[in-house]
């Protein structure tokens, strides 16, 4: 006669699994599988648990197995099941479904949702989520923006800053500088409500506009370090501002490489003028519509993500006062952002990029 192996929980083991059998909140299979375990341990065979929980001999045995390989945690989501294996036909449906969904668009629509395919294939939506979308990466549901840039020096421009990241000048400074403009002290008509276990935080979907301004920010790709000036406006004599600021916070005999786009106000005929007579400093203009290959745009989502986004400013003074404060407390721990693709992957990505473009252009040319 087989006798189940013995069970002797630990003290940190007892009050969870006592935790789990008695919490309201925790599923009613969890709750039964934790009594299993602490009647065990109380020496009861599988068939006696079985009788006082009104459940099987076999559910008993499972679960005590179950915790002796895998402990508290194995208690608390079911083994994998492997499913009746997907027979040819199911492998045809499956090719369908995703030839229709990369290749046609429904009636009345821009792209397909689970149910309408469904619906339209007579499948089942769960399936078509689940099964085949997820397991081929599909995401019809999702955009994703893109332009190619149509510069015609964009290899040039592009081996030039790539080259800069990745084989920087010696004694010298490489700086990604570039203007986030419209930045809005929004005050939210009523107070949010704090975060709570089970809610995230609250903001009303209305605003007060209480202003504008222009952070101007130049990040230096060695240290992590930015360095940052607000005004109002952003127009070339703000710009000139800001270079004269870089000029007077930067070791003067370090040559400087500044990474900009191509904005009217950093080709201004005086910034021009006074470039000329600071030979220290060389532009490097991305390519049109390239805004990526400038690292400082990272900066700006984060400081958009981390501090303005979710802010609450009743002035501009108040909204400069948190840029500023985001800065000092990125500078105090600065961390360089590191790029990697070189200038022959990314051509290689954009080259197969236009190919399916101009093949796209040409298709929908002759449909029309």
């Amino acid at each position: 006669m087989r006798v189940a192996k013995p069970i002797q929980l630990s003290a940190d083991d007892d009050r969870g699994l006592r935790i789990l059998s008695k919490r309201k909140r925790v599923e009613a299979r969890v709750q039964l599988r934790a009594r299993i375990v602490l009647l065990a341990d109380d020496g009861m065979s599988d068939k006696d648990i079985a009788e006082r929980l009104d459940t099987d001999r076999r559910v008993a045995a499972r679960w005590r197995a179950r915790f002796l390989i895998a402990g508290v945690d194995g208690l608390l989501q079911d083994a994998t099941r492997p499913g009746r294996p997907r027979t040819a036909r199911a492998a045809v449906k499956v090719q369908e479904i995703v030839r229709v969904t990369l290749e046609e668009t429904p009636e009345g629509a821009t792209h397909w949702s689970t149910r309408t395919l469904a619906d339209h294939l007579g499948t089942n939506a769960t399936a078509v989520a689940r099964c085949i979308w997820r397991a081929h990466g599909v995401k019809p549901h999702r955009v994703e923006s893109f332009k190619l840039s149509n510069d015609p020096r964009f290899i040039d421009k592009l081996e030039d800053i790539v080259g800069l990241y990745l084989n920087p000048p010696e004694h010298a400074l490489v700086l990604c500088c570039d203007e986030k403009t419209q930045i809005q002290a929004l005050d939210r008509t009523q107070p949010g409500l704090p975060l709570k276990r089970g809610r995230g935080t609250t903001m009303t979907h209305d605003y007060k506009r209480n202003g504008v301004t222009t952070l101007f920010a130049a990040l230096n790709v060695l240290t992590g370090k930015v360095m940052s000036m607000t005004d109002q406006l952003h127009r070339h004599q703000e710009w000139l501002r800001f270079l004269k600021t870089i000029d007077r916070k930067t070791p003067k005999m370090k040559e400087l490489h500044l990474i900009v786009d191509n904005y009217a106000t950093h080709k201004h005929p005086q910034v021009l003028a006074w470039l000329a007579k600071h030979p220290r400093f060389h532009m490097h203009f991305t390519p049109t519509s390239s805004s990526w290959l400038n690292m400082v745009e990272r900066f700006f989502r984060d400081i958009t993500d981390k501090r303005i986004r979710r802010g609450v400013f009743k002035s501009v003074p108040e909204l400069k006062a948190a840029i500023a404060e985001y800065v000092a407390v990125h500078n105090a721990k600065p961390k360089p952002f590191i790029w990697t693709a070189k200038a022959s992957d990314i051509l290689a990505k954009v080259t197969r990029a236009r190919a399916v473009l101009n093949k796209n252009t040409s298709n929908f040319t002759v449909s029309r």
